[in-house]
């Protein structure tokens, strides 16, 4: 079951509890579904009950135990359990990493992107600032990707640089006749320094990475290719997802989503060698980990694009794009085979999770106006 179908198991869960006279309370268009953090257990949690608390009058503990009896016989779900004020924690039947690798891997880049139009009508309005207009064009595709209509507006003409350098287009400028003027609501912390220099990826990452009450660092750090940078890691790993299905091709195998167990035995001496070239690589062996690591930040994408979109927080998605190419380069050195090793059905379960990866990372990076290279 992937994020999307649970999320929809959830929202199934609340209507017959309503349709049953349990809870008295409007159905939410969407129920947010995301790895447990701290203290939770399970492969998602959801706040649903504590969100459905104060309409239906009830104490969120409460509404969560109406809940959990409606998903506990859900089909795919193996358990559910309650943790803090109300969050239910919902556990898997085995299946649920493979399922969602072939999910991302069907939908591509448009993992995480929404459908169908919501409804939501979104105006951005920005000074006429380098790094405002950036993060209003990144804010209104996220929201796009979430369903909603956006147009975006400047105060004045932007700098023709903007446009040829950067990509920064605007649907409309200047002071709107009707009737009262338009609200700046996209006003960051304005970039000290010209970020043109740049170039497109590196400078729209430098305005785009921190968050919007942060100081933009407009370096040259942000063009060189080492650990130590984060827009770095996060194209070396797509890079790298799209070099190991050469690699794979050329040993005469494909991906095809599955258990990435397997013998990891031969991965110690594999990580011995390759130890000093990642920032966080893991213990020899540690397949199921590494694996659990980018599985769970795979699934939390979705989220994050509807967080990022809610808050208007393109930093958001760029740092959850880091998390995964971390997670990306630690599981990197499990997907092939070794020596006089074989290709088995582990290896081609492992490369599919790579190749979804990729996807994620490519997808993420577009919505951020960013080029995702196949070769770095």
């Amino acid at each position: 079951m992937t994020p999307v179908e649970l999320s929809r198991t959830v929202l199934r869960a609340v209507r017959r509890a309503v349709d049953a006279g349990e809870l008295v309370a409007p159905v939410p268009e969407r129920a947010q579904v995301a790895p447990p953090g701290p203290g939770g257990r399970g492969d998602y949690a959801t706040n649903v009950a504590l969100q459905l608390a104060r309409p239906a009058g009830r104490p969120p503990q409460e509404v969560a135990r109406i809940l959990r009896s409606h998903l506990a016989d859900a089909e795919g779900v193996a358990g559910v359990d309650i943790t803090g004020p109300g969050f239910l924690n919902i556990t898997l039947d085995g299946g649920g990493e493979q399922a969602l690798v072939v999910e991302i891997l069907r939908r591509g880049a448009r993992y995480g992107v929404v459908d169908e139009p919501t409804g939501e009508l979104v105006q951005l309005h920005h000074p006429r600032e380098v790094r405002a207009a950036v993060t209003a064009q990144a804010v209104a595709r996220i929201l796009r990707s979430q369903g909603a209509l956006v147009r975006t507006t400047c105060e004045d003409e932007p700098d023709p640089a903007w446009a040829a350098v950067l990509g920064v287009s605007v649907d409309a400028h200047g002071t709107p006749a009707a009737p009262a003027p338009l609200k700046v609501n996209v006003r960051p912390v304005p970039a000290a320094q010209d970020p043109v220099p740049l170039g497109r990826d590196a400078a729209r990452w430098a305005l785009l990475h921190p968050a919007s009450h942060d100081h933009p660092r407009i370096t040259a750090d942000h063009l060189v290719q080492r650990e130590t940078n984060p827009l770095f890691r996060v194209r070396y790993a797509h890079a790298r997802t799209r070099a190991l299905s050469g690699n794979a091709a050329a040993l005469g195998f494909t991906s095809a989503p599955g258990d990435v167990q397997g013998n990891a035995t031969h991965l110690v001496d594999a990580h011995a060698r390759t130890r000093a070239l990642t920032r966080n690589a893991a213990a020899p062996g540690d397949v199921e980990d590494n694996a659990t690591h980018l599985v769970d930040a795979l699934a939390a994408y979705p989220h994050t694009l509807a967080t990022a979109a809610r808050h208007r927080a393109p930093d958001r998605l760029a740092r959850h794009l880091v998390t995964i190419a971390d997670a990306v380069l630690v599981f990197q050195h499990t997907v092939l085979p070794l020596g006089d090793e074989k290709p088995s059905a582990a290896h081609r379960a492992r490369l599919a999770l790579a190749e979804a990866a990729g996807a994620v990372l490519a997808g993420g990076l577009s919505l951020l106006g960013i080029d995702a290279p196949e070769h770095l």
